[in-house]
């Protein structure tokens, strides 16, 4: 008696998959539906945690307040072209380092060359809570300007020099 009411049951189950089964694209309509449910929950899911993140990085900064600086820097280094090592020398040893070959400005966009050099982290003389990058003793940005002067002068006429005639003939 109980396995023909159990066989009854299949038979209606069996009879409500069947137009499913005639139907491949109710199927289908109903696997995109749960992918995006699941996908949906899963951006859900990163959203909280990166807004987590944010807001225990925001409570860090407030704590520490030259965290923000420290990372200004590490960013700096980085776009100069120091490796890992030499960046946890400058900010985490807070050491100076001596350095030899090409530097990358990001504000000339080209590279300087670099002989037995010292860079070291210092803070700013201007704003204490703020740190700057230093070459023998030079702001960064100044040295990379006074370089850059240097070279725009070799492409520069005096302005005692006359100019020669300009214009076409024909």
């Amino acid at each position: 008696m109980e396995v023909a009411l159990n066989m009854e049951k299949f038979r209606v189950m069996g009879s409500r998959l069947r137009p499913i089964k005639k139907n491949p694209l109710k199927v289908i309509d109903l696997q995109g539906i749960l992918i995006s449910v699941a996908v949906r929950t899963e951006f859900e899911a990163k959203d909280k945690e990166i807004s987590r993140l944010n807001t225990l990085l925001e409570k860090a900064f407030k704590w520490f307040p030259m965290l923000r600086e420290m990372l200004r820097m590490e960013k700096l280094c980085a776009a100069i072209g120091f490796t890992k090592e030499m960046i946890e020398s400058l900010l985490t040893k807070k050491e100076a380092i001596r350095c030899n070959g090409r530097i990358y400005s990001e504000e000339h966009r080209r590279k300087f060359d670099i002989k037995n050099d010292i860079f070291k982290v210092e803070q700013s003389p201007t704003d204490s809570s703020k740190l700057v990058l230093t070459i023998n003793k030079q702001p960064i940005g100044d040295w990379f300007k006074e370089q850059f002067g240097k070279l725009g002068h070799g492409f520069r006429k005096a302005p005692d020099e006359p100019r020669k005639g300009g214009g076409f003939r024909l």
